[in-house]
């Protein structure tokens, strides 16, 4: 089973103020994807925040990672900077296809500002924070995410 990991990051999830109620979202698709998923870990918004925690969750072991928040526009929405700092090669298509899926629920979606991409033989896609977001994201991550890292595996294209 691939290890996959959810990432909330929020100042105000992050402190306590507000429970988490994206990630949860992801870890119970990733589960039910088949996908060895813990629960999210939370971390305050912020590109060294983000970084810090990918590169960590990378060196645990973990080869699928979903961000969730971060993504817009505000001053520390963050998340797709620090996520570029990890990424080796990005993979435009998936975060477009997001947003391109989003404008039927809202035309806010244009906002989102996240990435998709890989850094050795993991995936990392960054989704914005709101558990009707995620709801709608995990499907259109999903449908190529098995694929995807069994390209990062050497294996042929089938």
């Amino acid at each position: 089973m691939t290890a996959a990991a959810v990432l909330t990051v929020s100042d105000r999830s992050s402190a306590g103020a507000r429970p988490d109620s994206a990630g949860p979202v992801a870890v119970s698709a990733l589960r039910e994807a088949g996908f060895d998923c813990d629960d999210a870990t939370i971390v305050s918004d912020g590109a060294d925040a983000v970084e810090h925690a990918l590169r960590e969750l990378l060196a645990s072991g973990i080869r699928f990672i979903v961000t969730s928040g971060g993504t817009g526009i505000s001053p520390r929405d963050e998340t797709p900077e620090g996520t570029a700092r990890v990424l080796e090669r990005q993979i435009p298509g998936i975060a477009e296809e997001l947003r391109r899926a989003g404008l039927a629920a809202t035309p806010a979606s244009m906002l989102t500002r996240g990435l998709a991409g890989v850094v050795g033989d993991a995936l990392i896609v960054n989704l914005p924070g709101s558990p009707k977001a995620v709801a709608e994201g995990m499907p259109i991550v999903l449908s190529v995410a098995t694929h995807v890292l069994s390209q990062l595996h050497g294996e042929d294209h089938s």
